[in-house]
This record gives C-alpha cells, structure tokens and sequence, in this order.
C-alpha cells in the first residue's frame, strides 16, 4: 500500500484508477488494504474545491460538467469527476455511460472522469464516493466534481461531503412555492438555470427568477453566504464562467470566515457515523447468532404475527449479548 500511495501522491492515473478500484471493493481483504492506504494518503488531501452537482434526469448535468471541466483545464487546472449512476433494484447492474457522454474532456490529460454505480446506496451518491474523492485529491488535482444521480428530493447524501452544492434545474420547473417544496433547493448553495438557449431563453429568465424568490424565502446556510442562481447554456457554452466565477467566490467566502474548515470537520464527522452505521449492519449480517435470530424473526414479520420493532430489538440483543 505504500507503493501504491507514492505514485498515487505522484500523480500516477493508473495508480488513481487502481486506487478507487481498491476502495471501491466490497471483498475483506480489499477493505484492509483500503484503509492502510487512506491512512497512507490523508495528509496529502484536502487541497481540490469540492463541487457536488445534482439535478433531475434530462436537465443537462453531464453536459454542463464537460463543459465546465474543459473551460478549468484550459485554464489551467486539473479536473476529476466522479459520476455516479443508478444500479438497478433487480438486477444490480449500472450502465455507467458517463464517461460517454464526456468524449472530449475523457480525451483531455488533465482531467480525469470516473464512473461508479451507486450499488443500492441511498442518496444519490456511491458508498465510496468520499474515499474516491480523497484518492483524487492526493493525485493532485485542483477540483474533485461529483455527479450524483438523477434526483428528486431526497437524494442529497452528496452535499454532505462537498465544499459547494450545485442544483441544475431545466427551465420551465415551477414557480417559487414548487421551488420551496423540493426540499433539495434549501441545501444547494447554487442553482444553475441551464438550457438558457434558443425557444427556452424566455422561459428560462423567468425559471431563473423564480428560484431567486425561492432562496430568499429560505434561511442561509451561513452567514458567509447567500445561495445564488445563475443562467447558463452548456450546450451553446455560455454562461459556464459565471457558473464557475460563483464557485470560486463561494469557496473563499467560506474560507475568509474559517466556514470552510468547519464545514469539513462537520462533513468527516457524518463520514464517521455513516461509515458507523454501514459497518454495523455488515457485521451484523454476518454474526452467526444474529443471523439464526434473523431467519426466524423475518417470517415471523413476513407472517404478521410480530411488529418489526419488536423483531428488530430481538436481533440487536442476540448481536450484543
């Protein structure tokens, strides 16, 4: 694993790539492995702006991405993305096409572009996102974009492990009160008007306008900043250096009034829980005595003849006794 972390730290991308690949897994061995190789590395995160991009299917994220990602590596940066798509409830597939819709910038040295499935985690993100973000910064690159699935309201998992939430909305979405109600507006510390061309242009000022009297009705994350919209047209490519101009003073907002530290110390501590949570189910699973309790006490829920809270005290007791 030390290997591994030099030439991760050394800007390696078969290394990055091997990297996620590692944390990624799901096989014990690989688990070990993974956190001797975070411990490795943590010193050398930390440094990327941190960008969580949400929004409903068709409002043009991967669009908008390539687009921005290519004005920041022209200027001079480096870019990760990590997209993350659905895994299908059936089958436990994922199409992964991300990275295909991303032709020119997956063409370009300085960006990277990886794709994951969510594997059944709720949130619109991947369980393994934040690891996968921290390989990528310890690579050196200056800005980590997270994609998460398409979303309705309740997949806001990634705003938990961003420095800058982004909502992309299409035009023509509502009027401020619908705006109000998706309860994902009141977490994005951007929204991003997108598809601001052609016979939507009108529709798209007016959407635009909606959502500024939305954010005013709603209280500020910080007092460093007040959420924004903007308008943009990543298909025409305009509007994509406002997009990124915001995010740059977002970023030293925060930074200027020591948020930026707080919001990352907040953001490791839910990792922490998170991390908690997950691996306590794991565990549980796998107990031998738990799982005898568990066979038993599922048909007899299945049957109807035991309430589930019942049920599921008499499985935490067989796991910690």
């Amino acid at each position: 694993m030390t290997k591994l972390a030099e030439e991760l730290i050394a800007g390696d991308r078969r290394a990055l790539a091997r990297a996620i690949t590692l944390v990624e897994s799901t096989r014990p061995d690989h688990r070990v492995e993974s956190d001797e190789l975070l411990a490795e590395i943590i010193s050398s995160t930390g440094g990327a702006v941190r960008v969580g991009i949400s929004g409903a299917p068709g409002a043009g994220k991967s669009t908008l991405i390539e687009t921005l990602g290519l004005s920041l590596v022209d200027s001079g940066k480096r870019v990760a993305v990590l997209a993350v798509d659905p895994s299908s409830t059936r089958s436990g597939g994922s199409i992964l096409g991300d990275k295909t819709r991303m032709d020119e910038l997956v063409r370009r040295d300085e960006a990277f572009i990886r794709p994951s499935p969510t594997g059944g985690t709720l949130g619109g993100v991947a369980r393994r996102t934040r690891e996968a973000m921290l390989c990528c910064e310890a690579a050196g690159f200056d800005v980590v974009i997270i994609e998460t699935v398409g979303v309705g309201q309740s997949e806001v998992a990634v705003e938990s492990m961003v420095d800058c939430f982004a909502l992309i909305v299409a035009p023509g979405g509502g009027d401020e009160l619908q705006g109000i109600k998706r309860g994902i507006v009141e977490l994005a510390d951007l929204v991003i008007v997108n598809k601001a061309d052609g016979d939507l242009a009108s529709v798209a000022q007016t959407t635009s306008a909606d959502y500024t009297n939305a954010l005013h009705l709603l209280r500020p994350k910080t007092t460093a900043w007040t959420a924004r919209t903007v308008l943009c047209s990543a298909l025409e490519k305009r509007g994509i250096d406002d997009v990124w101009a915001i995010i740059a003073e977002h970023q030293q907002s925060l930074i200027a009034v020591g948020d930026l530290a707080t919001r990352r110390a907040e953001q490791a501590r839910a990792w922490l829980w998170s991390e908690i949570n997950e691996s306590l189910i794991e565990r549980l699973r796998a107990n031998a005595a738990a799982a005898a309790v568990i066979a038993e006490v599922e048909a007899a829920v299945m049957a109807g003849t035991l309430p589930a809270s019942v049920a599921a005290a008499r499985v935490l007791d067989s796991f910690t006794n």
